[in-house]
């Protein structure tokens, strides 16, 4: 989970899906940036790499990425998340990796559509509408570990 402070507010940074299905969809359905774990990697190389592949952008190697430990989500995935505190440009354009499916369902063509079709910086209020249910704990672990400093 990507933070910054402006303003000296915390902003965290949210992920949209991309795809047909949740073109319309906003509050309850951002994520935090995350994907699968492929087989021997490490949880915090994978949390990196994520990143990196769904938003385009590096993650700041020397920075101090902060435990946020696991959440379940409703569809059964354990999601292992780390804070990172880094200012960013959110108004740069992302660069998602893609998937393809059937679209329009039924039709038997196959699309291509970006992993993540939009991104950007929240305030918590904001960022609590609209991430996950299941992941908003995840805020509430920065909060506190922030305000421990």
């Amino acid at each position: 989970m990507l933070y910054r402070w402006k303003d000296g507010r915390l902003e965290v940074f949210l992920a949209h899906p991309g795809g047909p299905l949740f073109a319309i969809k906003d509050d309850g359905h951002w994520t935090i940036p995350k994907g699968e774990v492929d087989a021997g990697e490490d949880l915090l190389t994978t949390a990196k790499r994520e990143f990196a592949e769904e938003i385009g952008v590096a993650l700041n190697p020397g920075a101090t990425f902060l435990p946020l430990g696991s959440i379940q989500q409703k569809g059964g995935k354990i999601v292992h998340a780390w804070a990172v505190e880094q200012a960013w440009d959110d108004t740069q354009a992302i660069r998602s990796n893609e998937f393809t499916m059937e679209w329009p369902p039924g039709s038997g063509r196959t699309q291509s559509f970006p992993e993540v079709d939009r991104a950007q910086f929240f305030p918590l209020n904001g960022a609590r509408r609209r991430l996950k249910e299941r992941q908003v704990p995840l805020l509430d672990r920065l909060l506190e570990l922030v305000q421990r400093g």
